[in-house]
């Protein structure tokens, strides 16, 4: 009760601070933010599972939330106090900011995981032993106090960018899914999705690609779109003929484009804008192109599985139930707060404005549509408040102990040494340091969420490559998408765990399957390094061209990966459907022309001898 009286409490807060209705400054905002997301996840999250209940269990979960709410207290006192002064602090500032510190670690652990607990912990350790360490990594010694008050006080560390993101863009975006969710869009645009592919082969499968490109539209979690997707679309893939494990990891696939599809992207991409300075209009229209490649990659993956394994049209599906019918007739008003947010961004307003005002839109046309405000819509406003909040609550703490890693990158200017180390191990190549970072950023990704390794990589790797020649926002959007696909990249691989659950299918062949059926959305961002007009860099006639040649080159290495393309492929066909692929990245116009003219040999040879189908 006490938690999801917070949950609906924060909710509402940053409801009315975004409307104008209270009017706050940032730091309060921020440090009011963070203040109940880790007061709800000390409440939330045992010490641990076998605790979990007991009495001591309880009295640490008060102490903690205490402690957290004593040492933002502290800080709204104090923080103008130390604007006004120039940054002057004292002793008791370090200690509360330890304590702070602490506390974030801690509800880092509890909620996000041990992996980026650990790695925050090692950066706090760095600045003091940095001065036994050889080359790039020294530094001189920064004292315990300068550490703990800079982290604590300043807008570079738990309280920086990350924190600020979270506490506008995220939770109201998080919000605005619950109301969504709350008012039954999700049954809508499942609907629509099954419509859409109905009478086509492999209906569910595909059915899954279009209802996780609807919904991640409004979602940027790719776990929270297989939870939300998968429970429909799993099963009735298993149903069609699909295996467990391949349902599971089609699923995950296509969930995973979520954080990559405007106009709601991954959170990492509102704090890209931050970084950049950019408008977030600008990443959304650079992300368009590579975010419909994914999911037509996708589409093509799941359109030739299903030939290969003769899953045609079901039987019976033609015609739509009664109940789709009454869906899509009683839910086209959910079209107005999706329009709504899409004017209000091409209209330049920030996105969390506009997900305030698709809110009222949804309720306006809600009260509009029904014709009544009783118990029932007043609860759904509560409740999606409650769950908005609620959802903020992990990657609030991510960001919070990815202020860390920020600050001590700062702090000790290591940042900018490994940028140098990456330069030097690349020997200035650039497409060796894209390598690098493509390995780095899938290993970070394993272990922390997209949000804090993101983060790491646009301080630390994304500044070498700019170094390089590459413009700044394709470097970062090199290392976001990289971010992204560490949720399908095995041995840990979010997305994949949460549909192998839904699936019943074991998760090691979920994740490796989600991996193989996914090979060329990892070539997607060294298409656009190479092919900038993916990213809208170029002229009209450019643009056309690239797009073409790349879904060609993305039709060739899913043909190659999955053994089929107008009938079952020998291993020559695909190694050549592969390279051919591989030589539409670079967009030269010979390796274009080479690649395009394999593929044409190939799928006009395969049609002339049929054979059967691999397995």
């Amino acid at each position: 009760m006490l938690i999801a009286a917070l949950a609906t409490l924060v909710g509402a807060f940053h409801v009315l601070n975004v409307s104008g209705i209270i009017v706050l400054s940032t730091m309060i905002v921020r440090i009011t933010h963070i203040s109940f997301m880790m007061t709800i996840a000390f409440l939330s999250f045992p010490l641990t599972k076998k605790s979990s209940g007991s009495a001591a269990d309880h009295v640490v979960r008060v102490i903690l939330a205490l402690a957290t709410v004593a040492g933002s207290l502290y800080m709204l006192i104090r923080w103008q106090d130390i604007a006004s002064s120039g940054g002057l602090t004292s002793r008791t500032d370090a200690v509360v900011g330890f304590v702070m510190i602490f506390v974030v670690l801690e509800a880092t652990r509890r909620s996000v995981g041990l992996a980026l607990a650990i790695i925050a912990a090692v950066f706090l350790v760095y600045p003091f032993v940095g001065q036994f360490l050889p080359g790039m990594l020294y530094t001189r010694t920064i004292r315990l106090e300068r550490l703990f008050t800079f982290l604590f006080t300043t807008s570079e560390g738990i309280y920086g960018i990350p924190i600020g993101v979270s506490s506008t863009y995220i939770v109201l975006f998080c919000i605005y899914g619950a109301f969504l969710s709350e008012f039954g869009a999700g049954d809508f645009f499942y609907t629509v999705a099954k419509k859409v592919t109905r009478n086509l082969v492999a209906a569910s499968a595909k059915t899954a690609v279009v209802f996780s490109t609807l919904i991640g539209m409004i979602s940027g979690s790719a776990a929270g779109n297989v939870a939300v997707a998968g429970v429909f679309a799993i099963p009735w893939m298993k149903k069609e003929g699909y295996k467990d494990y391949e349902a599971g990891a089609i699923e995950a696939l296509v969930s995973t484009g979520g954080q990559i599809m405007p106009p709601i992207m991954g959170a990492a991409a509102f704090i890209m804008a931050e970084i950049l300075g950019v408008a977030y209009m600008t990443i959304m229209k650079t992300a368009i192109i590579p975010a419909l490649l994914f999911f037509a990659s996708t589409f093509i993956i799941v359109h030739l599985l299903a030939l290969r394994n003769g899953i045609g049209v079901k039987s019976g599906e033609e015609k739509p139930e009664e109940k789709d019918k009454n869906l899509l007739e009683n839910g086209v008003h959910f079209l107005v707060p999706f329009i709504t947010l899409l004017v209000m961004m091409f209209m330049n307003y920030s996105p969390f404005k506009a997900a305030y005002w698709s809110i009222l839109a949804l309720l306006v046309v809600n009260i509009i549509w029904n014709r009544k405000i009783d118990k029932v819509f007043i609860d759904k406003i509560l409740k999606s408040l409650k769950d908005g909040a609620t959802a903020t609550v992990p990657l609030a703490i991510a960001c919070a102990a990815a202020g860390i890693l920020s600050g001590v990158l700062s702090v000790t200017g290591l940042g900018s040494k490994m940028s140098g180390m990456i330069v030097s191990l690349s020997m200035g190549i650039p497409f060796l340091a894209l390598v690098l970072t493509m390995i780095v950023a899938i290993i970070l990704g394993m272990g922390l969420p997209t949000t804090a390794a993101y983060l790491i990589l646009a301080t630390v790797i994304a500044p070498a490559l700019t170094e390089m020649g590459i413009p700044a926002l394709t470097a970062h959007m090199f290392v976001f998408f990289y971010g992204c696909l560490s949720t399908i990249t095995p041995p840990v691989a979010l997305a994949s765990y949460v549909a192998a659950g839904i699936a019943g299918a074991d998760v090691n062949k979920v994740g490796w399957t989600a991996f193989k059926y996914g090979i060329a959305t990892y070539i997607l961002p060294f298409m656009f390094v190479y092919g900038p007009a993916l990213l809208m860099q170029g002229t009209v006639g450019e643009i056309v061209w690239t797009i073409a040649i790349s879904l060609v080159g993305v039709y060739s290495l899913a043909a190659g990966v999955v053994g089929y393309l107008r009938s079952a492929l020998p291993a020559w066909a695909r190694i050549a459907l592969v390279l051919a692929g591989l030589s539409m990245i670079s967009q030269g116009l010979v390796t274009d022309l080479i690649g395009v003219a394999v593929f044409a040999a190939i799928y006009l040879v395969t049609g002339i001898k049929p054979r059967q189908a691999a397995v």
